[in-house]
């Protein structure tokens, strides 16, 4: 006699997918990838920051040394700040750090005030399009990302801020909670991306990424909605800003592809050095030669430590100048400058030491 068993078909994945096993939510995801390139986005392999200083390491401008806020002013590399409602408030690095990271970006409020409808009070960080190109937005085909960061506040509740566009005509509002005061604590944020809209993908603005201090009603929208406005916060939130001697850190920002949130990518500090100074660098000029005649030329090329974004605006400032009648910085190009002098006289001439600044932020 013969006897036949009959099992039912076995869908592998399925019966993995039925396991309980200790993998975690990355775990998880990475199990449920549909696709070799979906497994590669949610580990980050490669450089996968988006955001360039997001450790608050490099300050070339001010060397931690506080700002006073009283216009959009850079504080560390990358990272701009304002507080248009408070008066006397200040921004700088600071050494108040969670485990693991060295730097933070401090924003203390001086006197407070609650904004007026249009005021923003914001920290801000541009992202150029060439490093956003690859997510998509403006497309049916955009890519989700995830905002991750540590802060701490003397202040707790709903805290906010915003992704949008270069033209500041899409925006998506997110909000976050600060459950402790004076305690570092990790956020994450995940955001679909944006099928709508115009994305810059080349050297103008890619994504703009705020974090609210606490800005006025017509820049708050819907947390978790795209829309066509320019948002810089999410409704309802904590206004720092409105709260004399209050103190905000941030510090670890990250913006991936991607739903899940991966450990802060740590680059070198010459790298993210070079990074910084495509977008700002601070160059030292010298030059001497012997006049022979009243008003003889003498020009010399300085060139930049990495290619800069843009051309940039050169500003230039001490050091020791001698029997020099006219110094212009003249041929700016994306990757050195021409310094030109004219002496006064016959005799030793002169520049030594002289601080140029570039600028080609965005």
């Amino acid at each position: 006699m013969t006897v036949r068993i009959e099992k039912p078909a076995l869908n592998l994945r399925e019966e993995i997918n039925r396991l309980d096993k200790p993998t975690g939510i990355a775990g998880e995801a990475m199990l449920r990838a549909e696709t070799p390139q979906e497994q590669f986005d949610l580990i980050g392999a490669g450089r996968w920051n988006r955001i360039i200083n997001g450790d608050m390491r490099i300050d070339q401008r001010n060397a931690g040394a506080s700002v006073t806020l009283t216009s959009d002013l850079f504080t560390v590399d990358r990272f701009l700040a304002r507080t248009q409602s408070a008066t006397d408030s200040t921004a700088q690095r600071s050494t108040t750090a969670p485990s693991g990271f060295t730097n933070s970006l401090l924003v203390t409020i001086g006197t407070g005030a609650s904004p007026t409808s249009s005021q923003t009070n914001t920290i801000r960080h541009e992202i150029e399009g060439f490093n956003t190109a690859d997510l998509g937005w403006g497309t049916a085909s955009a890519k989700t990302v995830t905002l991750s960061f540590w802060v701490r506040s003397s202040l707790t509740g709903t805290f906010g801020g915003a992704l949008s566009n270069g033209g500041l005509n899409r925006a998506y509002p997110y909000t976050y909670t600060i459950s402790v005061a004076d305690t570092w604590e990790y956020k994450t944020v995940t955001i679909e991306g944006d099928t709508s809209g115009t994305w810059g993908t080349g050297n103008s603005n890619g994504i703009r990424v705020w974090v609210d201090l606490g800005s006025g009603t017509d820049k708050q929208g819907t947390a978790g909605a795209w829309g066509a406005s320019d948002y810089r916060a999410a409704s309802g939130c904590t206004q720092l800003v409105a709260t004399s001697g209050a103190t905000f850190y941030i510090t670890g920002v990250q913006l991936e592809a991607g739903s899940v949130a991966t450990l802060f990518e740590r680059r070198l500090y010459g790298q993210e050095l070079a990074l910084c100074q495509r977008y700002f660098q601070i160059a030292e000029a010298h030059n001497r030669f012997r006049a022979t005649a009243n008003q003889e030329i003498n020009t010399n090329t300085v060139n930049y430590f990495v290619e800069m974004r843009a051309i940039p605006t050169a500003t230039r400032s001490g050091g020791i100048v001698s029997n020099i009648g006219l110094e212009a910085i003249n041929s700016l190009t994306y990757r050195a400058f021409r310094y030109e002098i004219v002496a006064s006289v016959p005799g030793d001439a002169y520049y030594l030491g002289r601080i140029v600044s570039l600028d080609a932020e965005l």
